[in-house]
């Protein structure tokens, strides 16, 4: 991950996934443009580009929207993911070209400014079969443009991860506008009904993957809880709900522990100090080290042991992460036991 702004560096990977992913674009503008020329001979460029762009970054759209479902239902979509980040991007400069195209040949040859004209043209906004759908057009084309230029790890990173999800998770209102936009406009203009076939067999199969993807989720998630409810785990507190670097204390089943958050991981530790019976939980993590606000006294996260030359131990306990919940098992290890730390999972 980049701290600082730093061009994308392609690695083998990324060139492979980018190649494929210009071919599949370029094959489906080329198909596009020999069905239009066929069944449209007079059809002008400046149309078909408007044509082509329009259906190659809807395409993609719906494919982006597809892999995320895809990957909960079948591990083997996985390799889609990893650079989902270059389609994003990709489908944006389409949309992009589309849409300059259509400000330029509708809206930038009279005396009102482009943009303006597209908000200002049309102003039935009352009536649903002559609204000024353009309009929704271009506000999804915004929320697409602050989707691709926040793509690169400088702003995941500064952001921080939780922000910059729900910004790109606004993708579903990006995907609600396009709906509506080509909808309302296949409504005033196109009299063929493959389009609407097309829109609408395209929404029912995100919103069914979705749907398939989010019950099979519940019902492992309901699994995991079980199995770990088994093994003896109590659920004890939100991700959120801890600073970085800060602590939770709990009681849980006679045991007084401190749930610490630091550097992605969650580590759980005794919460009595073993100077002065200082409350651990209400210190903080400084220099790798749980350190006690009472006396300063200090331990690791994940073993419960003092740095050398120090000797003092704690008990530590095992943690698990579901669902951005942590869930804790109160039987303690031996003090100064080393615990695998539960790994926090942004995405």
């Amino acid at each position: 991950m980049a701290v600082s702004y730093k061009p994308v560096l392609w690695n083998r990977q990324k060139k492979k996934y980018d190649q494929i992913l210009w071919m599949g674009i370029a094959l489906i503008l080329g198909c596009f443009a020999i069905f239009e020329f066929l069944l449209h001979p007079t059809i002008t460029i400046e149309t078909l580009i408007i044509r082509a762009t329009a259906f190659t970054a809807i395409i993609l759209l719906h494919i982006i929207l597809m892999i995320g479902p895809l990957c909960r239902l079948d591990k083997r979509f996985l390799p889609l993911l990893y650079n989902r980040r270059h389609l994003g991007v990709s489908m944006f400069l389409i949309a992009l070209v589309h849409a300059a195209f259509c400000i330029i040949q509708f809206h930038a040859l009279g005396d009102t400014n482009p943009i303006a004209s597209v908000f200002l043209s049309n102003p039935n906004y009352q009536e649903i079969s002559q609204y000024p759908f353009q309009t929704l057009g271009f506000f999804a084309l915004i929320i697409l443009m602050l989707m691709a230029v926040s793509s690169h790890d400088f702003w995941l990173n500064n952001l921080s991860p939780k922000m910059w999800k729900q910004l790109h998770m606004s993708v579903y209102i990006a995907y609600a506008l396009l709906i509506l936009h080509i909808a309302l406009g296949t409504l005033q203009y196109e009299k063929d009904l493959f389009y609407t076939i097309l829109l609408w067999s395209g929404f029912l199969t995100i919103s069914g993957l979705h749907l398939v993807a989010g019950w099979k989720t519940r019902s492992q998630l309901r699994a995991e809880q079980n199995a770990l409810k088994q093994e003896g785990y109590f659920e004890v507190a939100l991700l959120e709900e801890i600073s970085e670097k800060r602590a939770k204390a709990v009681f849980v089943d006679g045991q007084n522990i401190a749930i610490f958050k630091y550097d992605g991981k969650v580590s759980a530790v005794s919460n009595i100090c073993k100077h002065q019976m200082g409350p651990l939980g209400e210190g903080k993590i400084v220099d790798g080290c749980i350190t006690c606000p009472w006396h300063g006294y200090q331990y690791y996260p994940g073993n419960g042991q003092s740095p050398p030359p120090f000797k003092e131990k704690l008990a530590t306990y095992r943690v698990k992460i579901i669902k951005d919940k942590i869930w804790i098992n109160p039987s303690p290890f031996p003090e100064g036991t080393a615990v695998e730390p539960a790994i926090i999972n942004h995405g």
